[in-house]
């Protein structure tokens, strides 16, 4: 089924909507996991999402609008504000009601991406950083592209949050987290040749698997090769806004051409884990990096590696 929206003052786009109920045979086969912590790093809180690159690790928190960057090998951190501010403890930990959320990061290569959550209308700024300079390329308002989200997958303004996204080159993938009352889950896969005015949208929802009754939502997803690794977290809240007691959270693959869920596994019964990187590959495994948001204005951050066998 093919949609035609015109009434945005640029492009018209054309969407073609698919839906899937998310799970496969595969989905109940136990994947064997290990789940070890790294290091603990000091002067982040909140963190809302990593990347592995170079044996340093760019992080992102929901609390500030600071990039980290953090050397493994030397334990030093280095610092880079993504937006003007007054006072560097108000880059650290911002309140609330007027934070960016910064919940999700992407990159290619020198690249990287720092998505807002889009959950409030302060939240919908792209930042485009430039990792080899060190510096900020561009600043750019993802409203209309969040509103065509939000028309196209039926999901309401308190209901909309991206917590995860993926730059192929060619492609993006958006992961709206689906703790909303109506727990949305969904994948918006835009391509064109900007997120501003140029783009077109293909929306996937899912039902993922529950704890207590209550549904994972999203967090956080990477690629590797033909296939996208996910992080859900079951947080008892119906609120985009609000926290809530955490029941754990669990790992997925979903396949790229069929957007369908290969499995799912559940890895923790306690943590809120937000942030996925790939460590290292090898022929029966992948090592992940995970960052945990403990919710809190503590300015520290557990790092955790994650085995799973493909």
């Amino acid at each position: 089924m093919y949609i035609f929206i015109s009434n945005f003052p640029f492009k018209i786009y054309i969407f073609k909507q698919l839906f899937s109920n998310g799970f496969s045979l595969k989905t109940y086969i136990m994947h064997k996991f290990k789940l070890e912590l790294l290091f603990q790093i000091i002067g982040i809180g909140s963190a809302s999402g990593l990347i592995y690159k170079d044996n340093s690790l760019l992080l992102i928190s929901d609390n500030s609008s600071i990039l980290y960057e953090y050397n493994i090998e030397s334990s030093t951190l280095e610092t880079y504000p993504l937006l003007e501010a007054n006072a560097d403890a108000v880059l650290k930990n911002i309140p609330k009601k007027i934070k960016p959320d910064f919940e999700s990061i992407a990159f290619n290569g020198d690249d990287c991406y720092i998505f807002g959550s889009g959950s409030t209308e302060n939240r919908n700024r792209m930042i485009h950083f430039n990792t080899g300079k060190k510096e900020k390329v561009a600043e750019t308002d993802l409203t209309d592209l969040y509103a065509v989200m939000q028309s196209f997958g039926g999901i309401k303004p308190d209901e909309f949050n991206i917590e995860g996204s993926i730059y192929t080159g060619e492609k993006w993938f958006f992961f709206n987290r689906g703790n909303g009352e109506s727990r949305k889950n969904a994948v918006f896969t835009v391509s064109g040749n900007n997120l501003k005015d140029d783009f077109s949208v293909l929306y996937n929802s899912y039902k993922l698997p529950s704890i207590k009754g209550i549904q994972s939502s999203f967090t956080d997803a990477v690629i590797v090769r033909d296939k996208i690794y996910f992080l859900a977290t079951v947080e008892n809240t119906a609120s985009t806004y609000e926290d809530g007691i955490v029941y754990g959270t669990f790992i997925g693959r979903l396949d790229v051409e069929k957007m369908k869920i290969d499995f799912t596994q559940k890895i923790s019964d306690k943590h809120k884990f937000e942030g996925l990187s790939v460590l290292r590959e090898e022929e029966k495994s992948i090592e992940f990096m995970l960052c945990e948001d403990n919710d809190t204005e503590t300015l520290e951050s557990n790092i955790y590696k994650l085995t799973v066998e493909k």
